[in-house]
């Protein structure tokens, strides 16, 4: 295979997706903000490039030499996003995949679709940028909260630190889901997309973060009883569908 994939943001992520695209043959251009970090990327057979993309002067051409572009980057700089994105009309890219996430819906307090109305941010906006630009297709994937790993979520609770909405429901994914999630939408050519991605089982904050505590030796949760308890739940079927996907974490209490 030599198809040939892009992926501006080699962080805890996009670095996990390269080593998992080249696994499966993909040639890997992997970009990272520090030099120091180019010597990793090597070592995976990535090929590195160091990219800023708020340096309003940076040259992306030789890392646009790709098939396809999945941008991976928590940057909300819209400046800087239409910079990339001119670059991206110039290059050889078709198609881009960019990793958004279920911030931008609203709380609701009921069930959230890809039909939802976002709230405006700029996040949003950036969304809008990509989808609406006719010079290539691409997909928008909306990812819940990211565990796995060194990421656990019982390190997500601050000590001393009082948790909201504890009778609210969460929206989380695993990242193995997220790479496997990317991988079929390349395989199976699900472009022009908006997509959902989160797990199947939505337990509450309350009951969820207990047992994550509980698994790290943090016998103690305090959460505050009076907050308004306004959620979401992310409703991920239009992906199901879509790709014909079965989440590998899908019950959040039994993973």
């Amino acid at each position: 295979m030599n198809q040939r994939i892009s992926i501006l943001g080699c962080g805890w992520l996009g670095l996990a997706l390269a080593v998992e695209l080249i696994g499966k043959g993909y040639r890997v251009y992997g970009s990272t903000t520090t030099a120091i970090k180019v010597k990793e990327l090597k070592a995976k057979d990535i090929t590195p490039f160091v990219i800023d993309i708020n340096d309003k002067n940076i040259n992306m051409s030789n890392f646009l030499c790709s098939d396809i572009l999945i941008i991976a980057i928590p940057s909300k700089n819209l400046s800087a996003f239409k910079n990339l994105i001119k670059q991206v009309e110039k290059s050889i890219v078709c198609k881009v995949l960019f990793v958004s996430s279920t911030s931008v819906y609203p709380n609701t307090n009921g069930i959230v679709t890809e039909e939802t109305i976002t709230i405006n941010s700029p996040l949003t906006h950036i969304e809008n940028l990509i989808r609406t630009n006719t010079h290539f297709e691409s997909t928008i994937v909306r990812f819940g909260g990211l565990f796995g790993y060194d990421r656990k979520p019982g390190n997500f609770i601050k000590p001393g630190k009082k948790m909201d909405n504890p009778e609210g429901y969460i929206n989380l994914i695993h990242r193995d889901d997220c790479l496997l999630v990317i991988e079929q939408i390349i395989i199976q050519n699900a472009w022009n997309q908006v997509l959902n991605a989160c797990a199947d089982t939505h337990p509450t904050r309350r009951e969820f973060y207990l047992k994550e505590a509980k698994k790290l030796g943090n016998s103690r949760v305090v959460f505050n009883e009076k907050s308004e308890n306004d959620y979401k739940i992310i409703n991920s079927q239009k992906l199901k569908n879509l790709l014909n996907y079965e989440f590998k974490y899908t019950d959040l209490m039994n993973y």
